[in-house]
């Protein structure tokens, strides 16, 4: 048989919550080690030794729990026994690490004994039954990223006042935090702090620990809208009979009025105004604009053919694809070299022969030929000056042949003289240098005129 390494909790708390056979292996066993001493139950076991003194060598977790797991499977099987007992706070199957590479050693046999752990002692606390309540267990460690609703939440490893401010900053400000520290000594504490507050909580250690009852956030909300989708699906006789064909013309109405809020949102903030009104009509715009997507790809489900998860999954695979330089290893110099290696890997992923191809030929004119300068300048087809822009928009101008009075609509044609072609790329041409979006510029002018009509009409 393999050499055994047994693994004992102590349990949170004091010698109240080891087990009687944990004990009695601990008070036994002719090799026992203990993870760490730092933790009251074992000021009852003097004698056993510990891997503390490894906590001061490593310069890692994970390099301090390699050692640790190597020793013991030393231990293990240079043992008269044939078996090591190792000892570690809580529970051994609760956010212990060790244990996890101990299970991959072939050449030992891992045991786990049962023992109370920080979240059978962090329910008793707070009156909470996990399963009813949902309860999720998270490590405070485990990720640099935000913490994710729904609650509640049981955030452990949180040792260290640094460790409190990093869950603090993955967290909403405002949300109420509870801290459990101590939980069943003579100093417990269980307090209610807001995720702003946390680092203020100087005692935190070991025994310290978070529960977070909950907060909503965009997984949450997103699965409730999707929800909302299929009701509306299944009872309403309008969304009932729309199809990808019937909702086309809403998505670009959408998009369109979702240009417009943002535009207006632009333009008050860039004059220092703050107004509630242009918020909340950007964000309604938005959340519009988003309906139309959850529509299609609940349409998609129901065929069979996509839906909301994959169609996320597919834009971020694509994205982390597309940013070798934030998910891989490559160096890029700025943001011009981002755009350039990100057109090369879209022509490599796509197959396609040319970087015009997949633009979109339905754009707006001016969108259109603004997109097609910026290719041009990727293939390096000549193009001139910003200086030469303007002088050739000004020659431009004034070679055009205007007529005395403006033409009706029914003699209005796009079929000119090449001088008014060579007038509109010229002006495009020279605000492309001066980072100019002439397409906003223009709806900007067409809000402004808009506005002057309605004047004129009284309606001011």
């Amino acid at each position: 048989m393999k050499p055994v390494v047994r693994v004992v909790g102590l349990g949170p708390g004091t010698l109240d919550n080891v087990t009687l056979r944990t004990h009695a292996l601990l008070r036994e066993s002719p090799v026992v080690r203990f993870r760490t001493r730092q933790h009251p139950s074992a000021y009852h076991f003097v004698d056993v030794e510990s891997y503390d003194e490894f906590y001061e060598d490593a310069s890692s977790f994970e390099e301090l729990y390699g050692e640790i797991v190597d020793d013991l499977v030393a231990l293990a099987l240079g043992s008269s026994t044939h078996e090591v007992v190792y000892a570690v706070p809580g529970s051994p199957l609760v956010a212990e690490r060790t244990v996890e590479l101990l299970r991959e050693r072939r050449e030992v046999t891992t045991i786990t004994e049962p023992a109370v752990s920080v979240i059978d002692v962090a329910c008793a606390a707070l009156g909470r039954d996990p399963m009813s309540a949902g309860l999720r267990v998270v490590d405070a460690l485990g990720s640099h990223e935000d913490f994710r609703g729904p609650g509640p939440l049981l955030i452990l490893q949180t040792y260290a006042p640094e460790v409190l401010a990093s869950v603090a900053d993955r967290l909403p400000a405002a949300v109420e935090v509870v801290v459990l520290h101590h939980l069943g000594l003579d100093d417990e504490v269980v307090t209610t702090l807001r995720a702003s507050e946390l680092a203020g909580f100087h005692g935190a250690d070991h025994l310290t620990s978070l529960w977070v009852e909950g907060f909503r956030d965009a997984g949450e909300a997103m699965g409730d809208l999707i929800d909302f989708m299929k009701r509306l699906r299944a009872e309403c006789p309008w969304d009932q009979e729309q199809t990808h064909a019937s909702l086309t013309r809403h998505l670009l109405e959408e998009a369109y009025e979702t240009i417009d809020a943002l535009e207006t949102f632009v333009r008050v903030e860039a004059e220092g105004v703050d107004d509630g009104a242009a918020i909340d009509h950007v964000e309604e715009e938005l959340g519009d604009l988003l309906f139309q997507i959850v529509f299609h790809a609940e349409l998609g489900d129901e065929e069979g053919n996509f839906n909301f998860a994959t169609i996320a999954d597919t834009v971020r695979d694509k994205l982390i694809g597309r940013h070798p330089h934030v998910f891989g290893e490559v160096t890029v110099t700025g943001s011009d070299d981002v755009a350039t290696r990100w057109e090369v890997l879209k022509q490599k992923e796509k197959g396609r022969e040319s970087v015009t191809d997949g633009i979109a030929w339905q754009l707006p004119a001016l969108t259109l030929y603004t997109k097609l300068l910026r290719k041009a300048v990727l293939v390096d087809v000549a193009t001139t000056s910003g200086e030469a822009s303007r002088e050739n928009a000004l020659r431009a101008l004034n070679a055009l042949h205007l007529d005395d009075v403006s033409v009706r609509d029914a003699q209005s044609s796009s079929n000119v003289e090449d001088a008014w072609g060579d007038a509109i790329s010229a002006l495009v041409a020279a605000a492309q240098f001066a980072g100019v979006d002439l397409e906003g510029v223009l709806r900007e002018r067409a809000t402004k005129l808009r506005d002057a009509i309605h004047e004129s009409e009284g309606r001011s």
